[in-house]
């Protein structure tokens, strides 16, 4: 008994023999046939027969179709075994040159490991209990004409597996099961939405301004009309504008780009839910969080408490509530309000912490810049942060009570932001003055700062109820439910250095 996986073999070489074969295969029939139509899954056919024993098998008679790729391949002599893979479970076949004829035979035992093969035949169970089909009819689907990485380590090279995503889903599980566990948590939350109800809708890609968040944007040009576009920063102005046309709760799903480096968090294009809901504030958006994270949870991995990173998550529990400053001192005994309201102390404690300190003396900016440097990151268990100073927060409406802070929240979990919210700010006058104020650090080369929208203005001066909205990172979420390290791992085709 032989196993082809198991023999090192030079790829160049084997690509060649392989070219060969299907050269042959051509001079006699379509190397690429189209007609053969799987009735059953490997995945449906565990589950619906597996708990048969072999007397019950043989007596039924079941009779099955599957198609899927060669994984293994063991030739013995007048009959072989083979596994075939067909995306969601494999099916163990059994073909002999008794039961299909020699010459099909003989034309399976050139077949190659990745050939995408459609069989047909009765089920049955082996010595060892494992359920398998004893193939009455075999046909060739797809050559496979490079050889697939060695069977016991799979494609472990990271840099590849996100090259090479079709491979990594090929021979690595782990893998499928991550992008399986991600299209659950999307469709939850689209539930959630409709539950709620929500209104799905499409926003453009292309801005004339970007805007509805502070990052610098891709910038393309429209040749026709001459004029400069940009990828979408977020799509916040203009599910703002469907809440002033009077859809009240509103929602997308929404891919995004931004101009930033590259890390284990950050990719340039990321995906978004955002929604927005009319006569609503920051703590209904807090709710409404908790609301649609439990649901992903239980949806896609079917628990509240899970292990990230080897530390337990617990999504069960009512999220903790901290302002910045309460924050910053939890988590650093060693501070007091008094250090936090100092704008020298602060300049001197990040002088410390980093070499990239803001130039701007406004308290707000300083304040936040602590908090990413010394306490974001020990923000385990899911943690709404509020009271953001209205410095940073261009978009959010300013608290009644305190008109230096903002109706604003950004959830922490294992020490990231996952979701980002506030009250609206409805006021156009105001909202002029803060875009004002963003221009002038832009002009200051801020490069991340937002343009000035007029028609953005123009809508809320035709008038806009009180909004509350938010932004959860559908990436990051889908990290944390997976216990994925990196943004790449979640992401099918992330962005990568041309090879």
């Amino acid at each position: 008994m032989t196993d082809e996986n198991l023999v090192p073999v030079d790829e160049n070489h084997i690509i060649s023999e392989r070219r060969e074969k299907l050269n042959n295969i051509r001079k006699f029939a379509n190397a690429y046939p189209n007609n053969f139509k799987p009735q059953n899954t490997a995945d449906f056919i565990h589950a619906t027969y597996a708990h048969l024993n072999h007397d019950e098998l043989q007596e039924q008679a079941i009779n099955v179709s599957a198609a899927g790729r060669m994984m293994l391949k063991r030739i013995m002599g007048k009959a072989s075994f083979a596994t075939l893979q067909d995306g969601q479970a494999k099916i163990q076949i059994y073909i002999s040159r008794e039961k299909i004829g020699e010459e099909p035979y003989n034309a399976f035992k050139h077949f190659d490991i990745g050939d995408i093969l459609g069989v047909s035949g009765k089920l049955f169970k082996t010595k060892t209990g494992e359920l398998t089909i004893d193939v009455s009819k075999v046909e060739l689907i797809s050559k496979c004409l490079r050889p697939l990485p060695e069977k016991f380590h799979g494609l472990t090279d990271l840099e590849q597996r996100y090259r090479m995503r079709y491979l990594d889903l090929i021979m690595n599980q782990d893998s499928r099961q991550v992008f399986i566990t991600r299209s659950k948590v999307v469709q939850s939350m689209r539930n959630s939405m409709v539950n709620e109800s929500y209104l799905e809708v499409e926003t453009p890609m292309m801005h004339v301004i970007p805007g509805g968040a502070t990052a610098k944007p891709f910038k393309t040009h429209h040749n026709a009309l001459d004029m400069p576009l940009f990828l979408r920063v977020a799509p916040e102005l203009y599910l703002k504008r469907l809440i002033v046309g009077g859809l009240h709760r509103v929602f997308e799903i929404n891919r995004n780009f931004r101009n930033e480096g590259l890390s284990t968090r950050h990719n340039p294009e990321f995906t978004m839910l955002e929604f927005y809901e009319s006569y609503a504030d920051y703590k209904r958006m807090m709710e409404i969080t908790e609301i649609i994270l439990r649901k992903s949870a239980l949806d896609s991995i079917g628990k509240l408490e899970f292990e990230y990173q080897g530390k337990m998550v617990d999504f069960e529990k009512p999220f903790d509530r901290l302002s910045l400053v309460d924050s910053i001192i939890k988590y650093n005994p060693e501070y007091n309000v008094n250090d936090l309201n100092n704008v020298d102390f602060l300049k001197q404690e990040l002088k410390k912490l980093t070499k990239e300190v803001p130039k701007s003396d406004a308290l707000g900016v300083l304040q936040l810049a602590l908090f990413e440097e010394n306490t974001e990151g020990k923000l385990w268990q899911p943690t709404f942060i509020l009271d953001y100073p209205i410095e940073v927060s261009p978009l959010a409406r300013a608290s009644d009570s305190n008109t230096k802070i903002t109706e604003r929240f950004e959830l922490f979990v294992v020490g990231r932001e996952l979701a980002n919210g506030y009250s609206e700010l409805n006021d156009p006058e105001d909202q002029s003055s803060r875009f004002k104020a963003q221009v002038a650090q832009k002009d200051a080369g801020d490069e991340e700062a937002m343009h000035y929208d007029a028609d953005y203005i123009r809508a809320l001066e035709y008038g806009m109820p009180h909004t509350g909205g938010c932004g959860i990172g559908i990436d990051r979420l889908v990290m944390l439910l997976t216990d994925s390290p990196s943004i790449r791992d979640v992401i099918l085709f992330p962005h990568m250095r041309p090879e």
